[in-house]
C-alpha cells in the first residue's frame, strides 16, 4: 500500500514546540482541571494509572469519578487526586441519567472517559450521553478502552459524538470501530507490520469520525480529521504489558486540560510516552517494564523537551539576532582595535 504524503515524523522539534507554557506565577487552575472517568473493581489500577499519569504530564488538579460505593476505596490510593462518587442503582451499577449530571456539573478543562470501566448497558449509555453534548465550550475527551467498546457497539456511532476527543484504540478496538463504520478488517491491510497501511486507514478513520485517532501500536499513528498524519519513531516491546495504555490517555488528557488542541496533544503525549518507554528500556532492557515505571520518566521526558527548546531558541537568537554595537577602543573578534566611533571599516 502506498504511503500518504506526508506523515509527519514526531521528533525532539516537532514535540517540543507544542510544550505548553508554565509561567512562573501560575497556579493549580493554570495548569488544568483533568476529570478522569475510569476505573471498576476489577481494574482499580487502570484509573490510577491514569490519574498519576495525568499529574506527572502537568496537569493542576485531578478528579477521578468513580461509582460512590468504591469511592473510599480509590479516595485512599490516588494521594494527589480527588474523588467524585457517581450514582448507582441498587445492583451497584452506575444510574446513567444522575452519574451524567453529575460529571456535567463538575468544573473541568478536560475528560479521560473509558479505561477500567465496568462493562453493560449502564456504561454505554452513560458514554454516549457524555459524548454527545454539544455545547460553546465543551471542554474535550480522551476516548480509551471500555468506552471505544462501548461506541463499537452500534452502527455509525460517531453521528452521534459531538464533543471534540482523541480517540486511542489498539490495532483491535480500532477494528471494532470501523466495522461499526461499514469497514472490514481485510480492507485496512495489515495494521501491525505495514505503516503505509496503518497511516492510510487512520487517515480515513479521522475524517470519516470528525476526531483525532491515535492508532497505538510500534510506530504509532496520529490523525487529524482535515488529513494532517503524524507517526512516532518508537518499536519497543518493552511497552507491551498491561497498563501502558492508560498511562498514555492520562497523558493526553492533561495535554487536553492545559489547552492543548486534540491533534497536538496527541502527538505530545504520544511523543512524551514513547521517549519514557525507550529511557526504561535503555535500563532493563525489551521485558520487565511496567506501567507504573512510565509516569516518573514522562515528566523527565518534559524536562528534557523543555530545555532542548530553550537551547534551540536560545541559538537562533544568537545566531540571527543584531550584533551589538562595538563600542571605540573594544578589541574585536579577532584580537584586533575596533575601528573609532563614526569610522568607516
Amino acid at each position: 500500500m502506498a504511503e500518504p504524503d506526508p506523515v509527519e515524523e514526531i521528533n525532539d522539534s516537532t514535540a517540543g514546540v507544542l510544550l505548553p507554557e508554565r509561567p512562573v506565577r501560575g497556579h493549580k487552575g493554570t495548569f488544568g482541571r483533568l476529570l478522569v472517568v475510569a476505573g471498576s473493581l476489577d481494574y482499580a489500577g487502570s484509573a490510577l494509572l491514569v490519574c498519576i499519569a495525568a499529574g506527572r504530564a502537568g496537569a493542576g488538579l485531578v478528579t477521578l469519578a468513580v461509582p460512590e460505593s468504591l469511592q473510599p476505596l480509590f479516595a485512599a490510593k490516588v494521594v494527589e487526586a480527588t474523588t467524585l462518587g457517581l450514582p448507582e442503582d441498587d445492583r451497584e451499577e452506575i444510574e446513567p441519567e444522575d452519574a451524567l449530571a453529575r460529571i456535567l456539573d463538575h468544573e473541568h478543562d478536560a475528560i479521560v472517559v473509558g479505561p477500567g470501566l465496568r462493562p453493560g448497558l449502564a456504561t454505554v449509555e452513560l458514554i454516549r450521553g457524555l459524548l454527545a453534548v454539544e455545547e460553546d465550550g465543551t471542554p474535550p475527551a480522551v476516548v480509551d478502552a471500555e468506552a471505544l467498546r462501548s461506541l463499537a457497539a452500534e452502527d455509525e456511532w460517531w453521528l452521534d459524538v459531538r464533543r471534540p476527543c482523541v480517540l486511542t484504540p489498539h490495532t483491535g478496538e480500532f477494528a471494532r470501530l470501523r466495522a461499526a463504520s461499514g469497514i472490514a478488517a481485510e480492507a485496512d491491510g495489515d495494521l501491525l507490520g505495514d505503516d503505509a497501511a496503518r497511516a492510510v486507514a487512520a487517515g480515513d478513520a479521522a475524517r470519516r469520525w470528525g476526531q483525532v485517532v491515535v492508532l497505538k501500536g510500534a510506530r504509532t499513528v496520529v490523525a487529524a480529521p482535515d488529513g494532517r498524519l503524524a507517526r512516532a519513531p518508537f518499536e519497543n516491546p518493552a511497552m507491551a504489558t498491561g497498563g501502558t495504555g492508560d498511562v498514555l490517555s492520562g497523558t493526553i488528557g492533561a495535554l487536553l486540560a492545559q489547552h492543548l488542541a486534540p491533534f497536538d496533544a496527541a502527538r505530545l503525549g504520544v511523543f512524551l510516552h514513547g521517549t519514557a518507554g525507550e529511557a526504561i528500556r535503555d535500563r532493563l532492557g525489551d521485558a520487565g517494564l511496567l506501567a507504573s515505571d512510565l509516569p516518573f520518566e514522562i515528566a523527565l521526558g518534559r524536562k528534557r523537551l523543555a530545555a532542548a527548546r530553550a537551547r534551540r531558541t536560545a541559538e537562533g537568537k544568537l545566531g540571527f539576532g543584531v550584533r551589538p554595537a562595538k563600542s571605540s577602543g573594544a578589541a574585536s573578534p579577532a584580537g584586533e582595535a575596533a575601528p573609532p566611533a563614526g569610522s568607516s571599516s
